[in-house]
């Protein structure tokens, strides 16, 4: 039985690219079904992917964790490659990637730049630094050596989309994706691609400051949904040690005098120590229901596999 392969490009105003991207995929992948999801473009993206044989499906709510989240769920395929309609990445590694899935040697194949011309393609300093802060942030939070997490060249297993809970709804959709091959146990391979600037006249939708902020905050609240037994402690730990600069004086003093003139200073300080202990049990807890997650998780996927 033949395999089926779809591309799938998310869009925003991209009509100086789109059609070489499409026209490229169509020669490293030609029996691929392609797909161009628009995402509320004002210019004639629409008209030129149509033009270039392009299958346009449309998303009107902003985001491309949003056009992600329509993609995964509409489109039934064996591999699915997801590439930018930029032309930032180049399409002859397509093959090798999709063939790491469809061999079954992959759940997530990442399209590595940070390993190839990433930094040197790339005129945006702080977009460099970015990818640094969360690559580092990732890795020493969930215990891998991920090289790229925030490319958008990746190709994914039927599995992996079809299990894949889509909560981002923009840029910081990437980050989610590679903590949720990490934390459910997927088959993560990375290739190194090479990585090219936007043409001339061709504009990044991606703010760096802002989107920035929003993928740090997406990590944060990931490390806490996933690793809820880590975040509690840490958080307790802080809690402790406030409980005890404040609550110590007050004791030394107490036992030196055999007064306690700061009560509210010992108040607060009992307070922290009670919110302290609170917080690690409610870690412990959560630790137990993230483990029975991950139980159900596999059988739903022993069930999709029937």
């Amino acid at each position: 039985m033949k395999q089926k392969i779809a591309v799938l490009i998310p869009c925003y105003n991209e009509s100086q690219t789109i059609e070489k991207v499409i026209n490229d995929f169509k020669k490293v992948l030609p029996s691929a079904d392609i797909y161009v999801y628009d995402n509320n473009s004002t210019d004639n993206t629409v008209e030129i992917a149509k033009n270039a044989g392009a299958i346009v499906c449309y998303e009107y709510r902003q985001g491309k964790g949003n056009v992600i989240r329509s993609m995964f769920r509409d489109i039934e395929a064996d591999c699915y490659i997801m590439i930018d309609g930029d032309d930032t990445y180049p399409s002859e590694y397509a093959q090798e990637m999709c063939q790491l899935i469809l061999d079954g040697k992959a759940d997530m194949v990442i399209g590595d730049r940070l390993s190839s011309t990433y930094f040197v393609e790339n005129k945006r300093p702080f977009h460099n630094f970015g990818n640094r802060i969360v690559r580092f942030l990732i890795n020493k939070l969930f215990k891998n050596n991920v090289k790229d997490i925030m490319t958008g060249y990746r190709a994914f297993s039927h599995d992996f989309v079809k299990s894949f809970p889509v909560l981002s709804k923009g840029f910081e959709i990437e980050t989610e994706m590679t903590i949720h091959a990490v934390d459910k146990n997927f088959n993560l391979i990375e290739v190194p691609v090479t990585y090219r600037d936007r043409p001339e006249g061709s504009v990044s939708k991606l703010n760096t400051y802002s989107d920035g902020i929003k993928v740090l905050k997406t990590i944060v609240s990931l490390f806490k949904e996933y690793k809820p037994e880590l975040f509690f402690s840490f958080v307790a730990l802080i809690a402790l040690v406030i409980s005890l600069i404040l609550g110590i004086p007050v004791f030394i003093e107490y036992f030196k005098t055999g007064l306690v003139e700061r009560f509210p200073t010992l108040i607060v300080s009992g307070f922290l120590l009670v919110l302290a202990m609170l917080l690690w049990i409610s870690g412990v807890i959560l630790k137990v229901i993230i483990k029975k997650h991950k139980q159900l998780f596999e059988l739903y996927l022993n069930s999709m596999r029937k």
